[in-house]
């Protein structure tokens, strides 16, 4: 298949963002089953998805922006920096946006405090949805298994931080008296929007040839904020922290690993 087409990929950035999009649907199933889930196994799965799109923030994002602004003969360093500068920022102006959106929930009853908790997950997902599409649009300028490789290893990582993710909305809707349906219907929705900003962030990364690197370290730098910001803190918050540790390891390892291996 050739892998370089336009219509290849945003197809294959629409199917990873389908499959992060399926796996809190998963997580969010947690409240068909039960009202609890294990924090360790929790947070060694935050930590493993950890590892995992942190190796894919410089394998699959950072470094190819560079190759790309090197190609283009642009300067590499100032568009590294100034991509992951207002990635991190746009993830943190968004998290400000719901901080102070969430400071009113007490003003409100359940349903109100319902709202915000699917609000703050739904737009988080946003910018993870755009570095899969972005990733995936890549493969537009060449790149081939490697890259293509380290794209489904993003998709990956991004998917397993999104099981406890869906299931941290449809407990807590279930714990404020919502049904097992409902609160599963509304854990899942929060990931829709994968799909959606995947295939925008394909379109943008696979025709605006000369943003492409500023696009890919952007999205470089949105992962990075997340990880520090709430995978790392999350996955460190219970008596797991040293398991959670060696999962982010194992995480980091296995992609450059694979990277490694595909190129």
């Amino acid at each position: 298949m050739n892998f370089t087409s336009l219509g290849t990929c945003v197809l294959y950035a629409g199917l990873a963002g389908l499959f992060t999009w399926g796996v809190t649907a998963l997580g969010a199933a947690l409240v068909l089953l039960t009202r609890r889930f294990s924090s360790r196994g929790m947070d060694c799965m935050l930590g493993f998805g950890a590892g995992v799109m942190m190796a894919s923030s410089f394998w699959s994002l950072l470094l190819p922006g560079l190759e790309q602004a090197e190609a283009l003969a642009m300067n590499g360093w100032l568009t590294a920096a100034l991509g992951i500068l207002c990635g991190a920022a746009a993830v943190d102006v968004g998290g400000r946006v719901c901080h102070r959106l969430n400071l009113a929930r007490h003003d409100g009853g359940s349903a109100r405090r319902c709202q915000l908790l699917i609000g703050a997950i739904t737009l988080h997902n946003i910018p993870e949805g755009m570095a899969v599409g972005v990733a995936f649009g890549a493969l537009a300028g060449g790149g081939g298994a490697a890259a293509l490789g380290g794209a489904c290893m993003l998709a990956l990582g991004i998917g397993l931080q999104n099981f406890p993710e869906g299931a941290a909305v449809s407990l807590p809707l279930r714990r404020e008296g919502m049904s097992r349906g409902r609160a599963f219907f509304f854990g899942q929705l929060s990931g829709f929007v994968e799909p959606v900003s995947a295939v925008l962030g394909a379109l943008l990364a696979a025709t605006l040839r000369q943003a492409l690197p500023f696009l890919l370290c952007f999205a470089a730098g949105a992962m990075i904020w997340v990880i520090l910001t709430e995978m790392v803190p999350e996955s460190q918050a219970s008596r797991a922290q040293r398991p959670a540790a060696w999962w982010t390891m194992a995480g980091f390892c296995l992609m450059t690993v694979l990277d490694v291996a595909l190129g």
